[in-house]
């Protein structure tokens, strides 16, 4: 996004501000510098809500809407597969477990997609499914702008 980012982060202790304190903190110091500039680099107070993964569906819901962001602004073309955006984890949601950062979380995923498997057979049928959902709002999305025409 070019004016902000969605980042969802799992914290097995109440410390996201001191988190989130020292990332953007950090990434501003560090750009300030590489670009010789000074000040504030984000405006206002970060907006941060809970997301229980206890599969009510709602950690999939918040994923999707993250992963698919880049498309709905717009940012990939619909016949460009979503993980051609470089600013995106999605791509590496898509890789061989020992390729994918140790951090990220496929398997929270994959299981609130119902994919009981890390598998390359489970990876693809979850890019599948995400992109299915992006060409079923894109073809819902031209027909709200003929029906406006």
């Amino acid at each position: 996004m070019p004016n902000h980012f969605h980042v969802v982060v799992e914290t097995p202790q109440p410390n996201l501000v001191a988190g989130m304190k020292w990332l953007l903190g950090t990434y501003t110091s560090r750009f300030n510098r590489r670009h010789k500039l000074f000040g504030h680099l984000f405006s206002g107070r970060y907006k941060s809500l809970i997301v229980d993964g206890s599969g009510n569906g709602y950690l999939k819901s918040v994923g999707d809407y993250v992963h698919l962001n880049p498309a709905r602004a717009k940012l990939v073309v619909a016949d460009v597969p979503l993980e051609s955006f470089a600013w995106s984890s999605w791509p590496a949601y898509l890789l061989v477990r020992s390729k994918r950062p140790r951090w990220l979380r496929a398997d929270r995923l994959l299981g609130e997609w119902g994919i009981p498997k890390d598998s390359p057979a489970g990876r693809q049928r979850l890019e599948r499914a995400l992109e299915e959902r992006r060409g079923a709002e894109h073809y819902g999305e031209e027909r709200a702008e003929t029906a406006e025409t």
